[in-house]
């Protein structure tokens, strides 16, 4: 796999990528420390060939009060049937602790990290990064909706029905959010 070096990502170019072996029982130099949550995904889940991983705002405040982010709108169903909260807080640091993780996030292809943000998951890196978007969107809804005291969650059949949609339309979601940055 290839990952970005821990520094300021803004600066990051391709030449500073850093290549892990799938296999590998010890990180490269160079490779970040939570590269361990990168190679316990691609194990358990080879249907994802990108991971996004960031720290959304809201990301915290929800994964501090829940332990599952339901979807309360069409494009939150993107992320799965709910986004699973991984309650161990420390940082994911070892194998053993990515492989918890990696166990916790199932078949969602999101996952809030209690104290530690967020990983979205794709089957290219622009649609793993327009999930985090998604994750941090779906968390402020259920923020705002939570303090009404009066959650709705989509019904199982209307979430299908956006599941359905989403190779059509996750990609244009992708395409909207990366003509905004370039603008």
């Amino acid at each position: 796999m290839l990952i970005t070096p821990p520094a300021d990502l803004g600066l990051v170019t391709t030449a500073d990528l850093v290549e892990v072996e799938l296999s590998a029982t010890s990180l490269p130099t160079g490779a970040p420390a939570e590269a361990w949550v990168h190679l316990a995904v691609y194990a358990a889940r080879p249907d994802i060939a990108a991971i996004a991983r960031a720290q959304p705002p809201a990301a915290f405040a929800v994964s501090s009060v829940t332990g599952e982010l339901p979807v309360l709108h069409g494009q939150a169903c993107w992320l799965g049937q709910g986004v699973p909260v991984h309650e161990n807080a420390r940082l994911l640091r070892s194998a053993e602790l990515a492989e918890d993780a990696a166990a916790t996030l199932g078949s969602s292809d999101a996952l809030l990290l209690r104290g530690n943000g967020a990983l979205t998951c794709g089957s290219t890196p622009g649609l793993a990064v327009a999930r985090m978007w998604l994750v941090e969107d779906a968390c402020r809804t259920w923020l705002a909706a939570s303090a009404s005291g009066m959650l709705r969650p989509m019904e199982f059949s209307e979430a299908e029905s956006w599941r359905a949609a989403a190779e059509e339309l996750l990609p244009r979601l992708w395409l909207h959010l990366k003509a905004r940055v370039e603008d």
